[in-house]
């Protein structure tokens, strides 16, 4: 058996390797294209397998695949569709090999799909899928009613609300819960609160963790509104948005069946015109990841100064050792979840502009044409934010301990436990003391005793740290 076979479409031949499933437009792509070594992902390609399962079951519901040209009888589409529900299930990862960096429609992923189903759909019918004869062809039947301009978008915008909805959102809960968990825990352990990292009025460890915990809380609202801006598809608008060789009602049909099969509440898209030509949903739900980027960032820098340590930092949180922290200094151990997701939130924030410039620039009337970089950056950054996340949660805030002795030890050492007696003395004379006490050395309870600012009994009171924790009368 030869190793290669020969193909021929439109341009002519093309000889591609004997085995692979895909064809001459996809061997096409992989030799014009060889830029960066990195495929489409697989969550893309699954996608791709998705929204033409439901095309397919869309048409087969309508009944074109039993009129017309090329009809199809019951075993073949059968077959068609449960090819394409094979590449949505990963299947046939391996016949993707188009690089990212293609045509800025997507037409070489989305003729690359068309192939892989018309082959397999042909194989499981019981045709020989080397045959030059289609009886399931790519784009006849594969491709029936649809445009790479209508659904490699549609593609895009499934592959990332599934992902939101299935990876970022639990992972998001993950980390709020754990929080939570943590400022209940530690609700009672006091310890100096800190603004432009200098010394502040008194706090505790559990208001400190409830505020990460809020952080997250909102960080959820803004994934589920992040993936409501994917939710319109354009199927149905093919080439240019008219709908041209589409049934009226393909679109709401493929919208209802994905939303049936994912449980995410797709819908067709308001305006067909824009929804081919405009990434704006895109660009507005990968700002949103950003945000959550933003503040998941300052999350785990928060926490990895709070662990920094462990005697000369600030160390009022321990936490679980991983592994050895350095090549040259033996025993040192390093909060590197911490960094971990910090890098994984710089490259979100990154992407955020290449989103944001593919989508204000690659719009030019009927079409997009940088939707390849678009749903492999908001792929990405769902799926490294997530990634990052769930480890952070999982070996990170989960497992942390509370340095209760260190948190302690801080509170009488502050300066800023002056601000209790502002309603009393008054903001002047209280700053008098903060530089006296720093001068000598002295903490700002000592300073009152010795010069008698107040009685015993209402020095204690002005300077309980616990009533500083909480506003005036409560």
């Amino acid at each position: 058996m030869s190793e290669k076979r020969v193909e021929h479409d439109a341009l002519g031949t093309v000889e591609l390797p004997r085995e692979v499933y895909y064809g001459a437009q996809t061997q096409r792509a992989v030799d014009n294209f060889p830029i960066s070594g990195s495929r489409i992902r697989p969550e893309l390609i699954h996608a791709l397998g998705l929204i033409k399962w439901a095309a397919a079951k869309a048409n087969s519901e309508l009944g074109l695949f039993s009129r017309g040209f090329a009809a199809l009888n019951e075993k073949e589409i059968e077959a068609l569709i449960e090819a394409a529900r094979q590449v949505a299930n990963g299947d046939f990862d391996q016949e993707f090999p188009i690089d990212v960096f293609q045509t800025g429609s997507g037409t070489s992923s989305n003729m690359n799909t068309n192939e892989v189903i018309s082959n397999r759909a042909c194989e499981l019918a019981g045709y020989d899928r080397f045959s030059p004869e289609k009886k399931i062809h790519p784009n006849d039947h594969v491709n029936k009613g649809q445009s790479t301009n209508d659904m490699f978008p549609t593609a895009i915008h499934t592959a990332a609300a599934i992902q939101i909805q299935n990876r970022l959102i639990p992972a998001l809960k993950s980390c709020r819960d754990a929080l939570l968990e943590k400022s209940e825990a530690w609700s009672e352990i006091l310890k100096t609160g800190r603004t432009h990292l200098a010394d502040a009025t008194p706090i505790s460890l559990g208001q400190e963790m409830s505020g990460f915990a809020r952080q997250f809380e909102l960080s959820i609202v803004r994934a589920e509104e992040a993936r409501d801006h994917v939710l319109e598809l354009p199927a149905g608008g093919t080439a240019v948005g008219t709908g041209i060789n589409t049934h009226p009602e393909f679109g709401e049909r493929v919208s209802s069946i994905l939303s049936k099969e994912t449980g995410i509440a797709f819908r067709p898209a308001a305006n067909h015109f824009e929804a081919n030509a405009q990434r704006d949903g895109l660009v507005a739900c990968h700002s949103l990841l950003k945000t959550i980027a933003v503040s998941a960032y300052g999350v785990g820098n928060n926490i990895r100064w709070l662990s920094s340590g462990p005697r000369c930092g600030y160390y009022e949180i321990k936490l679980q050792d991983l592994q050895p922290g350095s090549s040259i200094m033996p025993g040192k151990i390093n909060p590197v979840l911490c960094e971990s997701l910090m890098q994984a939130a710089a490259r979100v924030i990154g992407n955020d502009s290449t989103i944001a410039f593919s989508g204000a620039s690659g719009g030019q009337f009927q079409l997009n044409i940088m939707m390849p970089i678009m749903g492999d950056t908001v792929l990405e950054s769902i799926r490294i934010l997530s990634g990052a996340l769930i480890l952070f949660s999982e070996k990170c805030l989960k497992t942390m301990i509370a340095n209760e002795d260190q948190c302690k030890s801080t509170i009488e050492k502050s300066l800023s436990m002056v601000t209790g007696l502002n309603t009393i003395i008054g903001y002047e004379k209280a700053a008098q003391l903060a530089k006296e006490a720093f001068r000598t050395n002295k903490t700002i309870r000592q300073l009152c005793e010795e010069q008698k600012i107040l009685p015993p009994d209402e020095l204690d009171k002005a300077l309980d740290p616990w009533k500083m924790t909480r506003p005036l009368g409560n």
